[in-house]
């Protein structure tokens, strides 16, 4: 190639920023092979602005410019240009860099090996920063894709300062000894910082040890840079003291890599390369004991052995300081122990290697021996791929294949002769896609192949199969061939796919392979590789796997695996589980044991707790391993005993859950025999107990803080009222000073120490209960924006790599911004674009982009509707209502990180109006109530919860707004809890009875909930017309009388079981000569299993469902009167009914009693504390509230004095003469009933007659119509009604 150079005489100047580099700069135009063909510009016009430029003859990709700097340079940004007045400008380009002019690295950004963005035209300049300034003596520009006008044109200037340090050349033997000036050292703060480069993937950089067993080491493993530290601990020895800590990765690549570590007491900064890991050293101590010395470069020279065969470094460092002290500096003016050098270098001595690089479309031909009766390769490679085709060669009579498959090497040789086919086939190795480089070695020839991987002679795989070795003569490394043909075509052609990776070392028949031949075209062939460059990169390094997923790499992408992690997504951000009980009460949850992340994607993981949905609150449980009542002996104030408190969650997430909190509680209790609890003669209480953040309390439960006292002593109630404390008085009886702590900022309790159980007879038990919480803040945290221009602003949001957001918004207006931050170009958006389209967007650098989801049903409907997004280096995605959902991929290649500068707004500054709750962002809920306080047009919390949460409320139970939510009201169901869907029931035993009287007359001092219930049913809203009546019953015993709604009248609804089990509806409605009966399920239902009954019955129509058959329907009986006509005061029971159904009398359970609206059996549970006189609800016997799990399998007969239905005529059934008297009574009345029944029927005809005629509606509509609708003041009171069960 051609060469010009020239002085152009830039200078750099640090303190006025980052000058032009071309001080004696040397740049050389290069096209692999085709060596001849060059046309270029002088140096000197090829800076920007001159009238020039460097263009090739021919524009391919095999081009690329060469800069000399001349010595090494920190470069800080490089500017382009096309050349001068011409159609020829580069597009996209990569840059390389290099100590040596070999060994090439290329610019690393974002994670991927970076092209930069070129010129649109020839004239004007493109200038990029570099993120990650390089250290470097040669440039190497590539162009990737130019002018589709012209071809590949460049003007270029480099930006930077002059870079000097002194650098130390280790050659694995050496270590460098910095003593210090006592021999032992503690040592509280730690600064270390230097550079090194090193082809080796094992070595201690730096060791350091103590006696008491302190001691930090920082040294490569398998190329990755490990810091082990250890500050020493009370516990188990100084093993409970060591940290281990490890960054990096494929370090063993002969390039320069930064290290920093800084210590302050037990907190620690690794820094490898600008990527920064905090961690807090194990143990208890703060100090680093050192004795006598430090050493660089491996282990201390002491005569002993090499601890645990670990390995001296051996490559180069540069710029050591250690607290201050230059170590090379020292070092050169031989102030420290060199003496174990054999010969110290201050400079770096290169070891190089010629490594290639393949990509999925490359591969390499080199020449071998052809006609030998041996084959003998070897090579080392490194990749991420479990497959991939190392070399394939054509034999003279077969094939030879090496490839990678699952991550093993296989080695296949087919030889095809007359006689017949010989093949063998050898594997080897395990993991070999690490990333780390690994040798192979083949050797095959006469009935013999031998496969070696590592050098290691227990992976040797051999094979003694008949085999006839001829060469080919040509070894294809890296990939399949190419489409023109480079592999002979063959019945064996090769069964891998590409190799993506590096090579180096390669030995062909014995001899290394000339890859500086190669590459000038002297010799072999290539396509799509890169020569003297091995571009790999570590995927998982640093790992984007969030929260403990396991990152898993291919060459071009990673992937997450985030099982058992309790997060999801592409980087596993985000959580799966809902941050609080209240949130999971807010999806329909009931009571029961759940997992909860309350700070979302942040890094509390999540942890179990017990939720109890109660109907107005949400109570969180966390347990504790403290047994109730510990015994506590042996303490005294000199030497306390301390109970440890430890929680089923970490303190950390504890404290997330009472912050949030509305309401905490924690009960104490201390039972006491002669040991004093608080009060002592100079105020330092005997026993205390330790809160958050390890701080010391002195009062009880009961109190509060400042106040040294226990409950009885608030409450004056103290056993000796010199005391604020039972236990202070010092009795030989057993006492208890016990309450609830409920300053949430102190809770829980972690420690108790007590200090006054070591006198004779003295003894102590200490019971520290459950932490109790009620509510969630953050869940309920809302602002309501009531004007287009109004919004929020909070700090800039810092989410570079990763963010999610989320929130609940509802409005009535068809469009608005949730919100946006805005950086210089980046910007991060979510807004509602339509009624029905809600949109992510957001730029990093690549372009905007844009995500939107739509819903099938208009979004302003005034109800919550929760909006879920995320962005991170895989992909981007936006969730509405856990329904709609779309993802992104991000870009392969491209910019990563969000730049934010401005302020967040909250509501958009182009206007949203409605009520934003819940806003959560990486984890941290923002306060909008707070901050709406304080700005005009937002204000605090936001009303109309029941419209999205209404549908949780069951079984007719009403939705009553709170400030923080809702609850449900389930007064007039038959159904309790917090959705109203917990059945109510009761056991009734022999004798039991409950009575409900409809609209009794109200009493004098009456209750609320009496009251209540008094006005269930008020007169307008009875309709005699139709009836709904549910409920559950399980019973072995029958015949019974479920229920039974009666009348003055012999009017009344019955629903019986019969002697044989089977259910029977009784209706008499006046009219009939007999009550109108339903038999509706001929099985037998007192099995003692759980039977449902649901009946409804509009005027002639009459509906009955049992469990799950089909509905049982009667309708239009033309003597069956429609209406249920109802009495005043007292309700006549039907005496043959009872006689015939109420023997031994119902045993067994109901549950969820409904009628009309009305639950009984609930009313008379929940009021048993009333008056009785004061309530529509009374019973007798013995009524207890139960689940109706199970019933009695045997039923006592029931005795005369206990029967509920007992008739006021007197029965004993051994006496014939009163059987005889009870003959009389029963066909008197019988009698009376059918002349009643008569009577009725004419009475109802009457007023139907009149109603007619002053009405003028048509003789074909119900009697009962006009008896209900007249105005007669003596009409019959329908509101009396009563009814048993």
């Amino acid at each position: 190639p051609h060469y010009s150079s020239a002085c152009l005489g830039a200078k750099c100047l640090l303190s006025a920023g980052h000058w032009p580099l071309i001080i004696g700069l040397n740049i050389t135009p290069h096209s692999f092979c085709k060596m001849s063909l060059w046309w270029y510009h002088a140096a000197s016009l090829l800076v920007l602005e001159s009238a020039g430029g460097w263009s090739p003859l021919d524009s391919d990709h095999y081009q690329w410019l060469q800069l000399d700097l001349g010595s090494r340079k920190q470069v800080s940004a490089i500017a382009t240009q096309g050349r001068y007045s011409s159609s020829d400008w580069t597009t996209r380009y990569r840059l390389l860099y290099s100590d040596t002019g070999r060994n090439w690295k290329p610019y690393h950004q974002d994670g991927n090996i970076w092209a930069f963005s070129g010129n649109s035209n020839s004239e004007s300049a493109v200038r990029h920063e570099l993120q990650q300034g390089i250290v470097a003596r040669f440039l190497r520009l590539v162009p990737l894709d130019w002018s589709e006008e012209g071809r590949i044109g460049l003007r270029i200037e480099v930006y930077g300062c002059s870079y000097w340090s002194g650098v130390i050349n280790f050659d694995g033997q050496g270590v460098i000894s910095y003593r210090f000036k006592v021999k032992k050292m503690k040592i509280i703060k730690d600064v270390i910082a230097l550079r090194f480069k090193t082809s080796e993937s094992e070595g201690v950089i730096l060791h350091g040890e103590g006696q008491q067993g302190d001691y930090i080491t920082l040294e490569l493993r398998k190329a990755k840079l490990l810091l082990q530290i250890n500050l020493g601990s009370n516990q188990y020895g100084s093993i409970m003291g060591h940290t281990s800590v490890t960054t990096g990765s494929l370090l063993d690549d002969n390039h320069w890599h930064s290290v920093v570590i800084e210590r302050y007491r037990r907190n620690v900064n690794f820094t490898l390369d600008r990527h920064t890991q905090h961690f807090r050293t194990n143990g208890e101590f703060d100090h680093l004991d050192l004795d006598y010395e430090l050493s660089f470069g491996g282990m201390p020279y002491s005569g002993k052995p090499v601890g645990a065969g670990r390995k001296n470094f051996k490559g180069c460092m540069e710029s050591i300081n250690y607290n201050g002290d230059n170590i090379t500096d020292l070092a050169r003016r031989k102030k420290l122990d060199t003496s174990s050098f054999r010969n110290l270098s201050f400079s770096c001595v290169e070891t190089h290697t010629f490594p290639v690089f393949f990509n999925a479309t490359s591969f390499l031909q080199l020449p071998g021996r052809a006609n030998h009766n041996t084959i003998s390769v070897s090579f080392q490679f490194r990749t991420w791929n479990p497959d991939g085709l190392l070399l394939f060669s054509n034999l003279d009579d077969g094939t030879l294949e090496i490839s990678l498959e699952d991550s093993k090497v296989v080695v296949r040789i087919n030889v095809t002769k007359a006689t017949g086919n010989n093949r063998v086939d050898l594997s080897s190795g395990s993991s070999l896609n690490d990333g780390q480089w690994h040798a192979i070695r083949l050797v095959a020839k006469e009935n013999f192949a031998m496969l070696t991987i590592d050098g290691e002679e227990a992976s040797a795989v051999r094979s003694t199969s008949p085999l006839t070795i001829t060469t080919g003569g040509t070894y294809h490394l890296g990939g399949k061939g190419h489409p023109d043909g480079y592999f002979l075509q063959t019945p064996f052609p090769p069964s891998q796919r590409s190799f993506q990776g590096c090579m180096q070392v390669i030995l062909v028949d014995d001899q290394p392979a000339d890859l500086h031949a190669v590459e000038k075209g002297t010799m072999g062939a290539f396509e799509n590789v890169s020569l003297d460059m091995c571009a790999i990169i570590d995927r998982c390094m640093p790992n984007h796997c969030e929260h403990g997923g396991r990152c898993k790499q291919t060459w071009d992408s990673f992937s997450c695996t985030c099982d058992g992690t309790g997060y999801t997504g592409a980087t596993c951000h985000t959580s799966i589980y809902e941050p609080s009980c209240e949130a999971y009460k807010h999806l329909g949850r009931s009571s029961d044991t759940y997992w909860i992340d309350p700070d979302g994607s942040g890094p509390l993981g999540p942890f179990k707790v017990n939720c109890n949905m109660t109907e107005d609150k949400v109570w969180t449980t966390v347990m504790n391993n403290l047994p109730p009542k510990t015994t506590v002996t042996g303490s005294s104030r000199e030497r306390r005993t301390v109970l440890q408190v430890n929680y089923s969650a970490s303190m950390d997430q504890v404290t997330a859950i009472t912050t949030s909190a509305e309401y905490c509680e924690q009960k104490i209790a201390y039972s006491c025999r002669m040991s004093r609890l608080l009060n002592t003669p100079d105020g330092t209480p005997y026993t205390w107990w330790v809160g958050r953040g390890s701080e010391k309390h002195f009062y009880w439960g009961g109190s509060g803080p400042g106040i040294q006292k226990c409950a009885c002593g608030i409450d004056r109630n103290c056993t000796d009222p010199k005391y604020d404390c039972n236990c202070d008085a010092d009795h030989k009886q057993w006492k208890e000073d016990s309450g609830l702590l409920i300053y949430k900022e102190h809770l829980p309790v972690s420690q108790v120490a007590v200090g006054d159980t070591n006198r004779p007879g003295s003894e102590a038990k200490l019971t520290v209960g459950p932490l109790r919480c009620q509510g969630d803040n953050n869940y309920w945290n809302a602002a309501s924006f009531t004007t287009p221009s109004s919004y929020l602003h909070f700090a800039t949001f810092q989410g570079e790599t990763s963010a999610d957001i989320s929130f609940y918004f509802k409005t009535s207006a068809p469009y608005g911004v949730f919100l946006e931050n805005l950086g210089n170009t980046d910007f991060i958006r979510l807004e509602l674009k339509s009624p029905k389209v809600v949109s992510f967007s957001f730029d990093v650098g690549n372009g905007p982009v844009e995500l939107t989801v739509h819903s099938a049903t208009p979004l302003n409907d005034d109800q919550w509707h929760r909006v879920m997004a995320e962005r991170n280096v895989k992909e981007a995605v936006l969730q509405l209502d856990q329904t709609y959902k779309t993802s992104q991929l991000a870009p392969a290649q491209g910019h990563t990180r969000l730049e934010l500068f401005s302020q967040l707004y909250v509501g958009g500054q182009r206007g949203f109006l409605g009520c934003i709750r819940a806003l959560r962002m990486n984890g941290i809920t923002l306060d909008l109530e707070e901050r709406a306080k304080v700005t005009p047009g937002v204000k605090p919390g936001c009303q109309g919860h029941c419209t999205s949460f209404g549908m949780y409320c069951r079984n007719g139970g009403k939705c009553v707004e709170k400030y923080n939510g809702y609850l449900c009201d389930c007064t007039t169901t038959a159904y309790d809890g917090p959705f109203c869907n917990r059945d109510v029931g009761g056991f009734f035993e022999a004798g039991t009875l409950v009575k409900y009287n409809f609209m009794p007359e109200a009493v004098a001092g009456a209750s609320r909930d009496a009251k209540i219930l008094m006005n269930e049913l008020t007169p307008h809203e009875v309709n005699l017309t139709k009836e709904e009546v549910a409920f559950s019953f399980s019973t072995s015993n029958a015949p019974a009388i479920l229920m039974y709604v009666s009348s003055k009248t012999q009017d009344y609804l019955a629903v019986v079981l019969r002697q044989n089990g089977s259910l029977q509806v009784r209706y008499n409605l006046g009219g009939l000569k007999e009550p109108f009966a339903i038999d509706v399920d001929q099985r037998n239902l007192a099995n003692g299993q759980p039977h449902s009954i649901n009946m409804s019955r509009v005027d002639r129509s009459i509906t009955i469902q049992v469990q799950t058959l089909s509905p049982f329907k009667q309708s239009n009986d033309p003597s069956f009167f429609p209406c249920l006509f109802v009495c005043a005061e007292t309700g006549h029971i039907d005496p043959i009914l009872i006689e015939r159904y109420n023997t031994p009398g119902f045993v067994g359970c109901l549950s969820r009693v409904q009628f009309n609206g009305v639950a009984p059996l609930k009313s008379a549970l929940r009021t048993a504390t009333q008056p009785a006189a004061a309530l529509p609800v009374s019973y007798q016997g013995k009524l207890v509230e139960s689940n109706c799990g199970a019933s009695p399998l045997t039923i006592p007969p029931m005795s005369a004095a206990t029967d509920p239905w007992r008739l006021d005529n007197t029965v004993n059934r051994d006496s014939a003469i009163i059987g005889g008297i009870i003959a009389v009574v029963i066909f008197t009345i019988l009698c009376t009933l059918v002349f009643l029944i008569r009577y009725m029927f004419r009475h109802k005809g009457t007023y139907h007659t009149n109603e007619a005629k002053s009405s003028g509606e048509s003789a074909g509509e119900s009697a009962d119509t006009a008896i209900i609708g007249t105005d007669n003041p003596e009409t019959i009171d329908e509101s009396k009604k009563e009814w048993f069960i």
